[in-house]
């Protein structure tokens, strides 16, 4: 799966492990809101181009995930800010 990188020169290899990790940078630094968005511009970093569609879970499994979601943030960084903004579009 991978064996593209076997091909690579030093310096594209280089080149491509500041692709990566910038795409994962923009992913890290969402905050807010936007830590709940589908990301497939993450995915599209990988060489292997295909176009999943998420199975979506019905709104009441898909509200328990969020809120299971917002705990472990309160469990592994409890001491992050906090917000009371609304969500805007």
């Amino acid at each position: 799966m991978d064996e593209d990188l076997e091909r690579m020169t030093r310096e594209e290899l280089i080149e491509e492990a500041k692709r990566l990790r910038q795409g994962i940078r923009e992913h890290r630094d969402c905050s807010r809101h936007d830590l709940c968005w589908h990301h497939p511009a993450l995915w599209a970093l990988l060489p292997d181009k295909t176009d999943p569609v998420p199975v979506v879970p019905e709104w009441p499994e898909f509200m328990k995930g969020c809120i299971k979601y917002r705990q472990s943030l309160d469990e592994q960084l409890p001491n992050a800010p906090r917000t009371d903004d609304s969500y805007e579009e």
